[in-house]
């Protein structure tokens, strides 16, 4: 009989592990079955769930306007290439980058070392990990074990080892995709950056908007700049904007940022542009992108149109304040050819009507000598008017004349005997002694004793010829809060920035109260002797000056404005505390100053149709200006010149300042305020006497 084979079995033990992975794939089975069955839906909708992203697009800036509706600022639409980065990594923003490069040409001035560093290290990544040694960085990681912390001191030493040989292996072409790849990074996703919005000729934009589909990102569109119909006339008011590439000022990024605007956005950085930011900035247009999980755009939808902003229309008439600069400009150069004048070198003119405080005219010139040629050029200087301050002279005389009234010092008709005054061994007197004179020929001859006497009566001194006298603190708060009441040395409150008061004198002695009467103590600018003549021309109200007096919507048809939002009404920011035959008697010392043989400003302002009343000035002053430090310690004395006028006397329409600051130096007096202001007004009565036949020619048509 043969051997009984052996059944061979399976060991108990590997039952059981079959069991048990039996059991294991069982439990996978249930759980990929249910989460198919109970969650199949919600991951489904998860893998396909969006994003939705609103992004603001900036809008053209609103125009502006003069008086008369001539376009001063407007808008030019230019050419442009944009990318709005969706969130795609910097490898394939460096292949579109490179891709660009081929279709348009990109300046390559404003890459900066440390930015070609950086694509030096992105071209040269191999070299760049050899520029720090395998021993430093095991030092690197022992001090900052912190990854990010590690990668960072890396990053920099392969910076500072970059050498300039290494930087010069970058070629032109580099650059060009270097100068395009730094706008790309530039911008916050999604938002459109520009790229090149200047000088992009046809054939890049063409080329550019056909090839769109490989250039994932670029966009072709219509960009816009400021332009300035009268070139630089009134540019410095105007202001300025930011460039789309320096966008929001730092100083200010939080504010804007906090306003809904983006880092990119043009806002105005200067004057009116600042001024009516909210104004011109105009409504953005929203966009609505629905971006996948990857950040990719799926989607774009506008939410919202945009709308350019709206318009300013100001009180400036430009016919009229381009004739002004002519006129400054011209007799400056006049003036120079006079003994006395090398310190000269500037003029200021407001015009404005003084029932409404609408500047229409605010100019200023000044003549800047050329290092190379030598030659005399003339720079814009409008805003001098309302940034800078001067003594200002006689001019002040019809305020301190009021003052006087109010507090009894004097009375209309009080006579004083202008002969010199002294004061302890200083002696001050009136241009030439005019011996016995009323408040009236005060006014038109132009009597400092006069003031003199009035002021110290007003602080109640005894004065005695050749004895020391007694004022207080008080007395020149006393004046210098009636002067107040006109516009002098505060605020006129005119919509621009930057307005200065002026300085008002430390000093309390005796003859600086004097010399405050008079116009030289403290300093005062010409828009505040432009809100001080109006005060008196309109019969004591102050009135707020200001260069805006409209805002209205735009339209698309530039022929014509659109409907006005807000009309600038006239603001009366006091009425002068006097009674109102004080006043009429200071209007009829003026008109006396203009058009009487006796008068000041009689032999140019005498026998004019349009009736004007005046009062010039003349102050002694320290020379503060571009060339002070030539002279040391002490500055030469100069003489600033001023006029104030209004006209027609009786009914004004119109009330001008004029200043010239270190008019002359010596005894040779050039009239320069006096001329300026003659053939201003005579401009200003001539316009308009043209602008009325017009208008006659034209009904009768």
């Amino acid at each position: 009989m043969g051997k009984k084979k052996k059944k061979k079995t399976i060991p108990v033990r590997l039952n059981i592990i079959f069991f048990f992975v039996f059991l294991l794939f069982s439990a996978l089975i249930l759980r990929l079955g249910f989460v198919q069955i109970v969650y199949g839906e919600d991951y489904k909708r998860e893998l396909e769930k969006t994003e939705d992203v609103t992004v603001n697009t900036s809008v053209p800036r609103g125009k502006m306007y003069d008086a008369t509706g001539k376009v001063i600022v407007d808008n030019v639409a230019q050419k442009a290439i944009t990318y709005t980065n969706s969130g795609v990594k910097q490898e394939e923003m460096l292949e579109t980058a490179e891709l660009l490069s081929k279709y348009i040409i990109k300046d390559t001035k404003k890459v900066t070392e440390r930015e070609k560093k950086d694509y030096w290290i992105i071209k040269n990544e191999e070299k760049a990990n050899q520029k720090v040694s395998e021993k430093e960085k095991e030092a690197l990681a022992e001090k900052y074990p912190d990854q990010d912390e590690y990668n960072k001191q890396v990053y920099q030493l392969q910076l500072d080892r970059i050498s300039e040989e290494d930087l010069k292996t970058l070629t032109n072409h580099d650059l060009e995709v270097l100068a395009i790849y730094r706008e790309f990074i530039s911008g916050y996703k999604l938002t459109p950056q520009m790229v090149k919005n200047k000088e992009v000729s046809d054939e890049e934009f063409a080329v550019v908007s056909e090839n769109l589909e490989s250039l994932p990102g670029v966009d072709t569109t219509t960009d816009w700049e400021r332009s300035y119909a009268f070139g630089d006339t009134l540019k410095s008011v105007l202001g300025n904007v930011s460039s789309a590439e320096k966008g929001l000022p730092a100083e200010k990024l939080d504010y804007y940022v906090s306003r809904g605007y983006s880092r990119n956005d043009r806002v105005g950085t200067s004057y009116l542009e600042l001024q009516y930011e909210d104004v011109l900035k105009g409504q953005k247009e929203k966009v609505r992108n629905k971006t996948d999980k990857k950040g990719n755009i799926v989607s774009t939808e506008v939410i919202t149109e945009g709308k350019r902003g709206n318009d300013l229309i100001l009180s400036i008439d430009m016919e009229l304040q381009l004739e002004v600069e002519k006129i400054i400009e011209e007799e400056l150069k006049k003036a120079k050819t006079f003994a006395g004048t090398k310190l000269l070198d500037r003029a200021y003119v407001v015009l404005m009507n003084p029932n409404t405080g609408d500047v229409l005219s605010m100019a200023g010139k000044r003549l800047v000598r050329d290092d190379e040629t030598g030659k005399l050029e003339v720079q814009d200087d409008a805003l001098g008017n309302i940034t800078t301050t001067y003594n200002v002279g006689s001019v002040v005389k019809g305020a301190t004349v009021l003052t006087g009234y109010k507090t009894g010092a004097i009375s209309p008709g009080t006579v004083w005997n202008d002969t010199p005054v002294k004061i302890g061994n200083t002696i001050k007197k009136s241009w030439t002694t005019m011996g016995p004179i009323s408040d009236l020929t005060a006014l038109q001859r132009s009597s400092n004793v006069y003031m003199f006497r009035t002021v110290m009566k007003m602080a109640g001194a005894n004065y005695v010829y050749g004895k020391p006298l007694s004022v207080s603190l008080d007395d020149f708060s006393l004046v210098r809060n009636e002067f107040a009441q006109y516009g002098l040395g505060i605020r006129t409150g005119i919509d621009l920035p930057n307005e200065q008061v002026g300085f008002k004198g430390q000093d309390t002695l005796p003859g600086f109260l004097l010399d405050l009467s008079i116009g030289q103590y403290d300093t005062y600018s010409n828009m505040q002797l432009a809100q001080y003549v109006s005060t008196i021309a309109n019969g004591g109200k102050r009135m707020e000056p200001h260069i805006v007096k409209e805002i209205r919507e735009p339209v698309a048809d530039d022929s014509t404005l659109g409907p006005i939002i807000e009309t600038i009404k006239p603001k009366v920011l006091n009425k002068v505390d006097v009674k109102p035959e004080w006043i009429e008697r200071v209007q009829q010392g003026f008109k006396m100053v203009a058009q009487t043989p006796k008068g000041t400003a009689y032999s140019n302002l005498g026998g004019k149709d349009y009736s004007p009343a005046a009062k010039t000035g003349t102050a002694e002053a320290f020379y503060d200006g571009p060339s002070r430090s030539d002279y040391g310690k002490e500055p030469p004395q100069v003489m600033n010149l001023s006029l104030i006028s209004y006209a027609p006397s009786d009914n004004p329409e119109v009330a001008m300042a004029v200043m010239v600051p270190w008019a002359y130096q010596g005894s040779v007096d050039n009239g320069a305020n006096k001329k300026i202001g003659e053939r201003v007004l005579d401009a200003y009565f001539d316009l308009k006497k043209e602008r009325e036949k017009e208008d006659s020619k034209e009904e009768k048509e």
